[in-house]
């Protein structure tokens, strides 16, 4: 059963990441699926009312991990919500593993995204006067919106794959 649900929980991330790349949109029924499953796995893990909580603190884990950087125009409402999402599936402490391991990929992804838009002389400067200034790294109001942002999702939805299939990698 975990197996199965694992290999579910993988192609969903897996769709919208996907989707993210070639979009930068992440629709609301993959999220909704995605959630919904997420906590029919949760109470199918642990039945009885301790299913609905551990999905339910992963949810609520998921989304707080993000929501800050939805909130400095960082991440798409997208984003936050798929991770949110995936949060259901992996219950509070994997979920907050995944935010961690999805913040290091992102990290590298933004860092190759930059290098890759910018240059490597345009990066260098950008990245030092970021470390004054971080406002300086959200997104620009001149470029188009949709291919200038960087799919976010891709990097968070690896960190919940992570989460879900190397449980304790960061935390014993």
């Amino acid at each position: 059963m975990a197996t199965l649900g694992g290999i579910v929980f993988t192609g969903i991330l897996v769709v919208a990441a996907v989707g993210d790349l070639r979009t930068r949109r992440i629709p609301n029924r993959l999220v909704a699926v995605l959630a919904v499953l997420g906590m029919i796995f949760s109470i199918a893990q642990e039945p009885s009312v301790w299913g609905l909580i551990r999905g339910s603190e992963g949810l609520i884990v998921g989304l707080a991990c993000w929501l800050p950087f939805y909130a400095l125009g960082w991440l798409g409402a997208g984003d936050v919500k798929l991770f949110g999402a995936a949060g259901a599936w992996l219950g509070p402490l994997q979920a907050l593993e995944g935010a961690l391991i999805g913040a290091l990929a992102g990290a590298v992804l933004s860092l190759i995204w930059m290098l890759k838009s910018r240059g490597v002389r345009d990066t260098a400067v950008t990245l030092g006067m970021a470390a004054s200034s971080p406002g300086l790294l959200a997104p620009s109001t001149q470029e188009p919106a949709r291919r200038s942002t960087m799919p976010y999702g891709i990097a968070l939805a690896f960190g919940a794959i992570c989460g879900g299939w190397l449980p304790g990698l960061l935390f014993r």
